[in-house]
């Protein structure tokens, strides 16, 4: 999954959705979920799983509102910076 597609979820999210984001198989995604060993909150809604686009997101290391959020590679610093350590 993208992350433009990430940052488009909706609110909430059907455990396969939820699965594509993580690269987890169907059967290995219900399984974890079943156990309560899912990599972030999974509510249970009826006979089905639901994940809010916020855990998500939060397990994943993506801040929705950092400009490139997730972003794997950093931006070095500006020699004009004065934080910046020579």
């Amino acid at each position: 999954m993208q992350l433009e597609e990430l940052l488009r979820l909706p609110v909430m999210v059907d455990l396969e959705t939820s699965n594509r984001a993580f690269l987890l198989g169907r059967t290995k995604g219900f399984s974890l979920a079943k156990a309560g060993d899912y990599p972030c909150q999974v509510m249970r809604v009826g006979r089905t799983y639901r994940v809010s686009r916020a855990a998500l997101l939060r397990a994943l290391d993506i801040d929705p509102n950092a400009s490139g959020a997730g972003s794997s590679h950093p931006t070095p610093p500006c020699e004009n910076d004065p934080h910046h350590q020579r």
